[in-house]
């Protein structure tokens, strides 16, 4: 039976189709898209305030996901890695991700997890490493990302961002929220993250 999950995993599957990177395309092609699907609760959390604002950011070749994605936030599980109690509650009321597919997402998948992360503005996720190799796009522009032993610098949108195992890594935002899709492969799909840095790091 066709569900609205499955427009979503199809836009999520055309926006990557259409990534010219190497490391993405062999990325798709390893995955086997014909995935069962899962069923979930709708879970709300506060950060999907800002995917209107994302839609509108978005660029074109991703306005179809973003745009599916704002209209029919309120019946997606929304998952939080973190609580106020590790980073405090501006980080938690703009942190959030949906997992379309992998261990604990829309569609089962146990050797790949893929998704989509919103941060709001001028907010810092901290220093942070996992065993699992992943990758970013940014669908918004205007964040700082930092990886290793790096300094700052802006990513555009469409930007192909990719963090080795265990390397570690953080972003910053600006006065615009960040939507930003992500992969995540070879490690344990569900591990949350070792941190290494603070909310308040990089803040002026």
């Amino acid at each position: 039976m066709t569900t609205k999950f499955d427009e979503l995993l199809g836009r999520f599957h055309a926006y990557l189709a259409c990534v010219d990177n190497a490391l993405v395309r062999d990325a798709v092609a390893r995955i086997g898209w014909d995935m069962p699907a899962r069923a979930l609760q709708p879970h709300g959390i506060s950060c999907v305030r800002h995917l209107d604002r994302a839609s509108e950011l978005a660029p074109p070749a991703a306005k179809p996901l973003v745009q599916w994605l704002a209209g029919h936030r309120n019946g997606l599980h929304w998952g939080q890695t973190y609580t106020e109690a590790d980073f405090g509650k501006v980080f938690i009321d703009n942190y959030g991700w949906v997992e379309v597919f992998g261990t604990r997402g829309h569609f089962a998948n146990d050797e790949v997890a893929a998704g989509l992360l919103i941060l709001g503005p001028n907010v810092v996720y901290p220093d942070h490493h996992h065993v699992a190799e992943e990758i970013y796009i940014p669908l918004t522009g205007g964040t700082e990302w930092r990886m290793g032993e790096g300094g700052f610098r802006v990513r555009e949108v469409g930007e192909v961002v990719h963090h080795a195992s265990n390397v570690s890594h953080t972003m910053r935002t600006g006065n615009e929220p960040l939507l930003a899709l992500y992969i995540w492969r070879g490690g344990p799909l569900a591990q949350k993250s070792t941190i290494t840095g603070t909310a308040m790091q990089g803040r002026s």
